[in-house]
C-alpha cells in the first residue's frame, strides 16, 4: 500500500508522489505569536507533528518549516477580511506596555515550552517572520515587475484579477469568495478590486503609528501576513514544496492567497498536497475568551494532568476530524495512557524483534491519510496477542516514533500509591467524607467529592482493601 493524503485542492485522497525520492518538503502555518497559543492551537501543532513523524517512519527524509507570525496580521482576520483592523502583535503591546518583540519572546518562550512538554519535535528550521524582511520585499518587487501588483498612496496589493483560477482551493465561486484581504475595507479609494490584498502596508493613514516597519524601495512600512509565508517557505523549501498544511480557516483567505502570489512570483505550482486540520472545541463550543472556555496547557498541568495525556487524546482523533475537549475526555485519555504504561510496563525490559505483521498492519493505517485512531486500535491488538513479550516491547517501541508517548519510559510514568497519612489534612478530609458518601451510597456526592480530589492533583481508585490514593501522572512523573 502506498501513502495517500487527503488533498484539499482535489478534495480526495491521492497517491503522495514526493518531489525528490524519499524526501519531503513540509510546510507549517504556525502560530501568530500575540499570546500563548490555547490547547485548540496546539492541536493544530500536534497534527503536523504527528504527520511529519509519521512520514519519518515511512522512510522519508523531511524538511519540515514552520514560522512565527510577529508583525502583519491584523483583526480583520476573524472576519474573513485580514487587511483591516490592527495588527494583533500592537495590541498586545499596547495592552502590557511592551515592545512588539518582547511581547513575542514571551510568547515563543510558552509556545516552544508547550511544545516540547507535548513532545512534539523541533522543526527542522523555524522562521520568525521579522527576520525575513528582504526576502518579502524581493518578492513583491517581482509581483510589481510582473504586474501582478500595484502601489496606492497606502498600501501595495495584489490584483486577484491576473491570478490564475484564484479560488480553486476554496472551491467557490469568485463572488462567494471570502475577501482575502479587503472586502470590508473602504479606506483605500485607490484599491482597483475588493477581494485585492495588501503585500505592503505603508506608515500612513489608520498605520502612521504602526510600532513595527521597515524601509522599502516604495516606502517605509510593513508587510501583509500573507506574503510571509510564501516568502520564507520559498527561502527554505524553493519555489514548489510537497505538503503544506494548516487549520481550516486558512482555506478561502490566507493559503489562497499565498498560492495566488507565489505561482504569479515563481511561475510554477505552488504547492503539490494541501492538508487542513479540523477544530479543537471544548464542552461543543468554540473555545472563546469570551465564553470563558480558554483551556492552556498549563491549566492541565495544575489539574494534576501530564500533558502527554493531552497528546494521547488527541490521537485519539484523526487530524481531520474535529475533537471535543472536556475534563472527562481528558481524564479518560490519561487512565487509558497511565494503563497503556502499565501493559508496556509487565513486558519487561528485554526487547526483541519488531514484529512483521504488526508493523505493516500500523503502517498500512498511517499510510491511509494519517490514521492515528486506526493506528492505536493496532497498538491494542499487538497487546491483546500471543506474541513473546520481548517482540511485543520491540514493536510497540517501534510505534511510539509515530506515537511519541514516551513508552520506553514506561515504568517510570505509572502513578505510585500515596499512603492516605502521608497527604495534607484538607486531603485527608476529602477522601474521609467521599468514604461517608458512598458508605450513604450518595454516589453523586462521591463523584463530586473526587472531583475534588482530581482537581488537587490525586487520583482515587476504589478497590476491596477500601479507597487508594495515587499521585495524577504529571510532566515531572
Amino acid at each position: 500500500m502506498a501513502l495517500k493524503i487527503y488533498n484539499t485542492l482535489s478534495k480526495t485522497k491521492e497517491e503522495f508522489k514526493p518531489l525528490e525520492d524519499n524526501k519531503v518538503r513540509f510546510y507549517y502555518c504556525g502560530p501568530t505569536v500575540y499570546k500563548t497559543q490555547h490547547i485548540g492551537g496546539l492541536r493544530g501543532n500536534f497534527n503536523a507533528d504527528s504527520i511529519r513523524r509519521s512520514l519519518t517512519y515511512l522512510n522519508y527524509k523531511v524538511n519540515f518549516v514552520s514560522n512565527y507570525t510577529d508583525v502583519g496580521h491584523l483583526t480583520g482576520d476573524n472576519i474573513g477580511d485580514a487587511d483591516t483592523g490592527e495588527d494583533r502583535m500592537e495590541i498586545s503591546a499596547r495592552l502590557e506596555m511592551k515592545t512588539p518583540k518582547e511581547i513575542a519572546d514571551v510568547a515563543i518562550e510558552d509556545y516552544e515550552r508547550d511544545t516540547k512538554e507535548l513532545n512534539l519535535l523541533f522543526p527542522t528550521t523555524r522562521c520568525r517572520a521579522t527576520d525575513y524582511i528582504q526576502e518579502m520585499v524581493d518578492m513583491i518587487q517581482i509581483l510589481l515587475d510582473k504586474n501582478f501588483a500595484y502601489q496606492t498612496n497606502l498600501a501595495i496589493y495584489f490584483d486577484v484579477s491576473k491570478a490564475k483560477d484564484y479560488t480553486r482551493l476554496s472551491g467557490q465561486k469568485m463572488e462567494e469568495q471570502i475577501g482575502g484581504a479587503g472586502t470590508g475595507d473602504t479606506t483605500d479609494t485607490e484599491k482597483r478590486n475588493p477581494a485585492d490584498f495588501a503585500l505592503w502596508f505603508f506608515k500612513k493613514g489608520k498605520h502612521e503609528n504602526a510600532l513595527q516597519t521597515w524601509s522599502s524601495p516604495w516606502g517605509e512600512g510593513f508587510p501583509g501576513w500573507h506574503i510571509e509565508c510564501s516568502a520564507m517557505s520559498k527561502k527554505h523549501l524553493g519555489d514548489t514544496m510537497d505538503i503544506h498544511m494548516g487549520g481550516k480557516e486558512h482555506i478561502s483567505i490566507h493559503h489562497t492567497n499565498e498560492i495566488a502570489q507565489s505561482e504569479s512570483a515563481n511561475g510554477v505550482n505552488f504547492v503539490n498536497y494541501w492538508v487542513h486540520n479540523e477544530h479543537l472545541v471544548v464542552d461543543n463550543k468554540k473555545m472563546s475568551k469570551s465564553i470563558g472556555n480558554v483551556v492552556m496547557l498549563k491549566d492541565i498541568k495544575e489539574k494534576g494532568f501530564d500533558p502527554l495525556a493531552l497528546r494521547y487524546f488527541f490521537l485519539q482523533a484523526h487530524y481531520r476530524s474535529g475533537q471535543n475537549f472536556t475534563w472527562e475526555a481528558l481524564d479518560s485519555a490519561q487512565k487509558g495512557l497511565i494503563n497503556l504504561y502499565e501493559q508496556v510496563a509487565s513486558l519487561g525490559n528485554k526487547v526483541g524483534e519488531t514484529n512483521k505483521e504488526y508493523k505493516n498492519k500500523f503502517t498500512e493505517k498511517i499510510e491511509d491519510d494519517f490514521n492515528t485512531p486506526q493506528a492505536l486500535a493496532v497498538v491494542s491488538e499487538l497487546l491483546k496477542s500471543d506474541l513473546p513479550n520481548e517482540n511485543k516491547l520491540a514493536t510497540i517501541l517501534d510505534f511510539d516514533k509515530v506515537l511519541g508517548l514516551n513508552l520506553s519510559k514506561a515504568k517510570e510514568k505509572i502513578p505510585q500509591e500515596i499512603s492516605i497519612e502521608e497527604l495534607s489534612p484538607e486531603i485527608q478530609n476529602l477522601i474521609k467524607e467521599r468514604q461517608t458518601a458512598r458508605d450513604n451510597k450518595d454516589y453523586q456526592k462521591s463523584d463530586e467529592l473526587r472531583a475534588s480530589i482530581i482537581d488537587k492533583g490525586y487520583e482515587v481508585k476504589d478497590t476491596p482493601e477500601g479507597q487508594k490514593v495515587f499521585k495524577k501522572l504529571t510532566a515531572d512523573s
